[in-house]
């Protein structure tokens, strides 16, 4: 059977399934993937094989935190810390949801207790510290938690004398911990700024999407700011602030090749070039 089969027998089965109640068989959905820039469809397995990146455009999906160590860290070497730091509900926040649901479902999601993860690592040989974010996690919003992960971690490097990298994908600061999550704009700037004193190699790669608090507090304030190509990032977003000035913005807006092109960031990389070019650096600053 051709994809177009496959496609025409969909379309009669969902057809069926609304009007004869009939489950709908997604086995399609599981087997190949659209990509969202070209339209082409992908059979997952081969663009898993190709670190998520489409191969016709190079269009880098978003990956998630577990999948991002495996790619970055040499095998076996990455170790979690601070996982005893988990997520409450201080205001007892509720909108269409409680908050506490909001989180039981991003741990099901994810598997993740939150929406990053903190630990040491080696990059080719080199032992660094890092906060890998999980935009899938409550679109990576940076609540206590993650603030206090972060925070630690950093911490945890000056002590040891560590180089940080920190890999950002994040929507902003979490609403339901309203002011609680602001403070942590702060309180993660502060430890950026004792590794500064400290004379600790800081550095940031901005991934699909970083906006908000993240990019307004850590994620920018990296001696090296790399982005992963066509990353988007910025503040606020793109509609919200074409519907302010009442102009409309340039196509590229907001993306990594458009920062790079106006001196806001040191370089964008393909996935593929992450690593080896994260160890060249790492090699060149600490002799």
């Amino acid at each position: 059977m051709t994809l177009a089969d496959w496609f025409n027998a969909r379309k009669t089965a969902q057809i069926a399934a609304r009007d004869n109640e009939v489950k709908v068989d997604d086995s399609i959905g599981k087997l190949w993937t659209l990509c969202y820039n070209c339209n082409a469809q992908l059979p997952k397995s081969d663009l898993e094989n190709n670190l998520n990146v489409c191969p016709y455009c190079d269009y880098h999906f978003r990956i998630g935190a577990k999948e991002r160590v495996k790619l970055i860290f040499d095998e076996g070497t990455f170790e979690e810390k601070f996982k005893n730091i988990l997520p409450c509900d201080p205001l007892e926040f509720v909108d269409t949801q409680t908050y506490k649901q909001r989180q039981v479902e991003a741990k099901e999601k994810t598997e993740l207790d939150e929406a990053v993860i903190v630990g040491t690592g080696e990059i080719e040989g080199t032992r660094v510290a890092s906060a890998i974010m999980d935009f899938d996690y409550m679109g990576g919003s940076m609540g206590s938690v993650v603030g206090e992960r972060i925070t630690k971690i950093m911490e945890y490097a000056l002590e040891e004398k560590l180089p940080v990298i920190v890999f950002t994908s994040s929507g902003g600061a979490r609403m339901q911990e309203s002011a609680l999550s602001l403070m942590q704009m702060a309180k993660t700037g502060c430890a950026v700024a004792k590794l500064n004193e400290a004379k600790l190699l800081y550095i940031t790669v901005l991934c699909e999407p970083t906006f908000g608090g993240v990019t307004a507090s850590f994620g920018t304030l990296g001696d090296i700011m790399i982005a992963e190509k066509g990353a988007r990032i910025g503040f606020a977003g793109r509609r919200v602030i074409e519907q302010t000035i009442r102009e409309k913005l340039p196509a590229d807006f907001q993306t990594a090749e458009y920062l790079l092109k106006y001196g806001q960031i040191d370089m964008v990389l393909s996935r593929k070039e992450m690593k080896t070019t994260l160890s060249k650096i790492l090699k060149i600053h600490l002799g």
